[in-house]
């Protein structure tokens, strides 16, 4: 089954996405820069993919269309995540925010008509839980202190689905996913640089001021998973013991994360285009795995018992799925 080994590169690419933005943050860079090299990094990879397959057609409408659906779920998704991370705990969020997949699967189900086994449900559900149990890192009672995370939650699901679910949705059309991408990923660039911008201006020091503060966003989210704190007034100051300023880090490591998200979306467009969706997004979805198990050889963190029983639901939700 060609389609599963893709959606399975599809996750280790775009979790490496995840692990190299965990990187940077390891290393100091700046937020903003990361996430403007990502999105530029992403959109220029679309744009030389839909040229070498001869595909590119920047006057269509639907293209510009649907990659602003694509584009409002990934980018405007993640800055609802990073709200709710200000309200509630990362661990309970994060794996709220994955049941996305939940829709993306339902819609496969009964819009595409998707004949749907029951041993690849059992599949699914194995991934699910490995994703669920990955995101506990300590056991007990969870406490919201605040009623805004219930929205926000809400809607960052909501729009990871137009994310994940509008690629199926532009094959069905004939429109070309990497262009869809490419004009997702532009619109994104496009408004993260924006807002950087303003925020880099609200910032500059008035006229007897001491210093340049900071505004902090909240955290950000790839393939929903939890990689840190967005610091878009970061200012160039250098970082002790490193000589780059962190947004040189920044911008070095999030080009180098734009073209693993490239790689792993473009991945996972040609699987949902060829594969069952039910199965397809699941399997994506396990990409949080990359930058959790990337992050225990890196940094030499211990594995848990949780973390050990959400590797061996993982292999199984694997080999169930493809059974």
């Amino acid at each position: 089954m060609l389609w599963f080994a893709t959606a399975l590169g599809s996750a280790l690419v775009f979790g490496l996405a995840g692990l190299l933005m965990k990187v940077s943050q390891m290393r100091g860079g700046a937020r903003s820069s990361l996430l403007l090299g990502l999105y530029a990094a992403g959109a220029c990879g679309f744009f030389a993919q839909a040229l070498i397959a001869r595909t590119w057609e920047p006057l269509d409408w639907r293209i510009w269309a649907w990659g602003a659906v694509v584009g409002l779920g990934s980018a405007w998704g993640n800055l609802l995540f990073m709200k709710a991370l200000d309200y509630g705990p990362a661990s309970l969020t994060s794996p709220l925010t994955n049941a996305n997949i939940v829709f993306v699967v339902g819609m496969g189900a009964l819009w595409f008509g998707e004949p749907v086994r029951a041993i690849a449900l059992a599949g699914v559900a194995a991934l699910l839980a490995a994703v669920v149990l990955l995101s506990l890192k300590t056991e007990g009672s969870y406490s919201i202190s605040d009623k805004r995370w219930y929205p926000l939650v809400a809607g960052a699901m909501l729009l990871f689905v137009f994310r994940n679910g509008g690629l199926k949705v532009t094959d069905s059309l004939g429109l070309d996913s990497s262009s869809v991408l490419w004009a997702g990923y532009l619109l994104s660039w496009l408004w993260f640089g924006a807002v950087s911008r303003l925020e880099r201006s609200r910032n500059r020091p008035d006229a007897g001021a001491t210093g340049i503060g900071t505004t902090d966003i909240g955290t950000t989210n790839i393939g929903t998973t939890n990689i840190g704190t967005t610091d878009i007034g970061t200012t160039e100051s250098r970082v002790a013991g490193v000589g780059h300023s962190p947004r040189s880090i920044g911008w070095f490591w999030g080009l180098a994360a734009g073209v693993c998200s490239y790689g792993g979306l473009q991945l996972y467009a040609i699987a949902i285009a060829q594969g069952p969706s039910y199965l397809v997004a699941p399997i994506f979805a396990t990409n949080s795995l990359v930058v959790a198990f990337g992050s225990l050889l890196l940094y030499r963190e211990k594995l848990t018992r949780l973390q050990a029983v959400a590797l061996l639901l993982l292999l199984a939700g694997l080999l169930l799925v493809r059974a």
